[in-house]
């Protein structure tokens, strides 16, 4: 007997990278585009899209150029839409982060045109997958938005990427791990081939990135950083594209989740409160779920992650001084009835999550059988 019918976004419908891939690819922009709003954020890219942005003038396309105001927020996208359709638009080019590259997808999907991005750093996956997620003006996570499809058109430079700071990168592998991490909890067991091969696509990409990481970090540009870099930012969609809704996210981004909901943590990089969210989750299959194999895989990450400079406690999230009353808002929006956090195959109280907030960095323990 057959299996029900799904659907999946697994993949832009064309990818370019390495090193001049923007300039390899203004046929192909061309081809989809040409009076595209060109969407940006970072004042520190202002420069570097002011360039790209010549370059498509250079050659004959008509590029809108708009910047958000705030995070991936409805508050931008009203006022953006009726922007590009008066212009009239043909098609959205967002550059920057993950943010950007969320909102530039969403807009592009409510008003029926052509994406393009461009990302300007190797710190999450956004760039690739039919996902954004959307922000309060104040920078707190309110959802998540499924898209029809994956972007039109992917152009990861290496030149331009190599040109973000190392943190932005050590941010995406954080993120990236999580897709171990969070997707072999909760699809482990899956019979779905496809869901399989995800989850043992993401052990690969976690291998990878505890041997490289570190060397990817020192070395930018280099055939390791390349590696690093590509698998922060190109893999991990591809196993988030063929896992699909199956393939889930759990307590490492609800964490992530809860966290935005505290403005000391606005300067916190995405993946770096996954990251301490994966350590977070850990400690609850430890603590509850009673898997010793959880203790022994956070005692392996903390030294890695420290090695990364990633967070690894409250007091590098910037919440030394955080009330109990701050904590447990962390803990109540994470535990929510539609968080992730509830992909676990246990069930979680906010006390449970508190407790491991609290105690991500203790050492675990053997048991007494264990020798």
């Amino acid at each position: 007997m057959g299996s029900r019918c799904t659907q999946n976004a697994i993949a832009p419908a064309r990818v370019l990278r390495g090193r001049g891939a923007w300039q390899q690819a203004q046929g192909a922009i061309s081809d989809l585009v040409a009076r595209p709003l060109v969407l940006g954020r970072s004042g520190a890219t202002a420069p570097l899209r002011t360039g790209l942005l010549q370059d498509l003038i250079s050659h004959g396309l008509e590029p809108l150029a708009a910047e958000l105001q705030f995070d991936c927020c409805e508050d931008d996208l009203r006022a953006l839409a009726p922007r590009a359709s008066q212009a009239p638009c043909d098609g959205v080019i967002a550059i920057g982060g993950g943010k950007v590259l969320d909102a530039g997808k969403l807009l592009a999907h409510r008003l029926g045109l052509p994406c393009i991005t461009v990302p300007t750093s190797a710190a999450t996956c956004a760039g690739w997958t039919a996902l954004a997620n959307v922000y309060s003006p104040l920078g707190a996570f309110r959802g998540d938005v499924a898209l029809d499809r994956c972007p039109d058109l992917l152009i990861f430079d290496h030149d331009l990427v190599a040109q973000a700071p190392a943190r932005t990168l050590a941010s995406g592998i954080a993120d990236a791990m999580a897709k171990w991490y969070e997707a072999s909890v909760s699809s482990g067991a899956s019979s779905d081939g496809l869901v399989q091969q995800a989850v043992q696509q993401a052990r690969l990409l976690r291998d990878l990135l505890l041997l490289e990481g570190q060397d990817a970090l020192q070395a930018p540009g280099s055939e390791t950083w390349a590696r690093v870099a590509e698998a922060s930012a190109l893999t991990a969609g591809l196993i988030g594209g063929l896992g699909g809704a199956r393939c889930r996210t759990v307590a490492a981004h609800a964490v992530h989740n809860g966290l935005t909901q505290l403005a000391d943590t606005h300067g916190v990089l995405h993946g770096e409160k996954v990251g301490f969210g994966i350590l977070v989750q850990l400690r609850l299959e430890e603590l509850v779920g009673g898997n010793l194999l959880a203790a022994q895989a956070r005692r392996q990450l903390l030294p890695f992650f420290r090695s990364l400079a990633l967070p690894i406690d409250l007091a590098d999230l910037g919440l030394t001084g955080a009330s109990l009353s701050d904590l447990k808002a962390i803990c109540a929006f994470a535990c929510r009835p539609d968080s992730d956090l509830h992909n676990l195959p246990f069930a979680v109280s906010s006390d449970d999550l508190l407790t491991a907030l609290v105690s991500t960095t203790t050492v675990p323990v053997a048991s007494p059988r264990q020798t």
